[in-house]
């Protein structure tokens, strides 16, 4: 079963029921497919039916399909020749993602999104893995922000507390599974934004390593591709399925193949433990206890945990800050050309536009910045030689209030929130590394905090393997 248990949860805020979907994760659903207990009509109306139950409060879906639109495949798991693994499951992909006949808008209001005529390079990968996708998840503009508040609409909330963030950027993707909509849906992660709003949510969030999935041109494009596409889902063995069976579609050949991990190893491991990001703000006491919690049964269950200080220098934090705002900047200036030729940049919400001028100021320095963030980078795996991974924190803080990282705010106040709240995440980005975030406890306001785990490059299982031993913890 997930963890923190669902039970927990306050009750005003989920959709779990006594219907086809259940507490089932996506592996669950799939095997009670093949024994006949559930159809996969019952399947796709449950999940509507939670749609419709729940959106009103969360605020997660920016587009849902009709639902006489979408059809079950009518293929027989159990035939000679099965469909595919997760044929069938509900799902919904982010509104940074192409798929054909739905409308992409980047969670932003700077431009009105028309249905895709075909879906993007991603899209069609992730549509290959034959679940259903219900619709859009709602996001941040441009993913820019920490918190699912997008200016021109309802702020997506967090199940546990509703008056607290999701996290973001994959902010509506981990409300409705957390809320119990689907059991996994897509995520993307270019700072953290798979396991910031997985720890938000309780959820298991990975970002997997540079280049394990295909990447979209956009991404492929930039100076230093921080892009990995993924899930976030409610059991580890559900992430674990996804990434094996995407390799069925597409295969890095410079990349281990990664197998099925479907349970914890015996093998003990060197973890380095960091308590205290690299920009020099503290760890709030909640989260260093639920993290050095986590140490301490790590250490009892016979691994060697060792604390150790940030494995970059604090330049990386002011380098990387400037690098996110090229983002924005690249937005603002080529929108048009990239993202839709009737793209307004006067429409971009305060926080977009702040993180453009940020870079704007400092663009003379990009060719210095570019290099540190890659020797940055090669620093941090580096380090994978004398640990086997790396225990933290994922965010600084509980997930805050909703309203505390709004986008309309000034620029500096928020800027500087942003630093010291989601600061441990962006290293694995710039380095290529796999990470994952998993449960890790709950705050007195009944809020998930999560920690993170990093590994090095196409070191995937490792994680996914103490994944399932942290799981079973609980």
């Amino acid at each position: 079963m997930p963890f923190p248990d669902i039970d927990t949860y306050p009750g005003t805020c989920h959709a779990f029921t006594q219907d086809a979907l259940g507490k089932e994760d996506a592996v669950g659903l799939r095997q009670k497919l093949l024994n006949q207990e559930i159809s996969a009509e019952e399947i796709l109306n449950s999940a509507y039916q939670r749609t419709q139950s729940i959106n009103p409060f969360l605020s997660a879906i920016t587009w849902l399909a009709p639902r006489d639109t979408l059809q079950i495949s009518g293929k027989d798991l159990s035939s000679k020749k099965p469909a595919q693994f997760f044929q069938d499951i509900p799902t919904f992909v982010k509104d940074n993602i192409g798929i054909r006949a739905m409308p992409t808008g980047f969670g932003s209001a700077s431009f009105r999104a028309p249905p895709e005529k075909k879906a993007s390079a991603y899209g069609q990968y992730f549509s290959a893995l034959g679940m259903k996708i219900l619709g859009k998840s709602s996001m941040p503009e441009f993913g820019f922000n920490a918190t699912t508040e997008p200016l021109h609409t309802e702020a997506t909330i967090n199940p546990w507390q509703p008056g607290y963030s999701c996290g973001a950027s994959s902010g509506g993707a981990a409300a409705l599974v957390a809320a119990g909509v689907v059991p996994f849906a897509h995520g993307n992660d270019g700072g953290g934004s798979i396991r910031i709003p997985a720890a938000c949510c309780g959820l298991v969030g990975l970002k997997p390593s540079r280049g394990r999935h295909i990447n979209e041109l956009i991404a492929r494009s930039l100076p230093i591709n921080i892009v990995s596409e993924g899930i976030l889902s409610r059991t580890v063995r559900d992430t674990a399925y996804f990434h094996f069976e995407a390799q069925r579609y597409y295969r890095n050949k410079h990349l281990p193949a990664l197998p099925l991990v479907t349970a914890a190893s015996e093998k003990r491991l060197r973890i380095g433990l960091l308590t205290d990001s690299v920009t020099g703000f503290s760890t709030d006491q909640a989260t260093r206890q639920a993290t050095l919690s986590m140490a301490e049964r790590l250490a009892r269950a016979g691994h060697h945990v060792e604390e150790i200080r940030f494995p970059v220098k604090a330049q990386f934090s002011e380098d990387f800050s400037i690098y996110w705002g090229m983002l924005a900047y690249l937005v603002k200036k080529t929108g048009k050309l990239t993202v839709n030729r009737h793209f307004d940049a006067s429409r971009l919400d305060p926080f977009s536009k702040g993180l453009a001028r940020h870079y704007q100021k400092n663009i003379h320095r990009t060719p210095f910045i570019l290099s540190r963030l890659k020797r940055f980078g090669q620093d941090f795996q580096a380090g994978f030689k004398n640990y086997d991974l790396y225990l933290s924190p994922v965010l600084s803080q509980t997930p805050r209030p909703l309203g505390e990282l709004r986008p309309q705010q000034d620029f500096d106040s928020l800027f500087e929130r942003l630093m010291r709240y989601a600061s441990f995440t962006p290293m694995a980005n710039i380095a290529g590394t796999p990470a994952i975030a998993l449960p890790a406890g709950l705050s007195v306001e009944g809020l998930p905090i999560g920690v993170q785990l990093c590994a090095g490059y196409g070191n995937e299982q490792t994680l996914l393997e103490i994944a399932y031993e942290i799981e079973a913890f609980s």
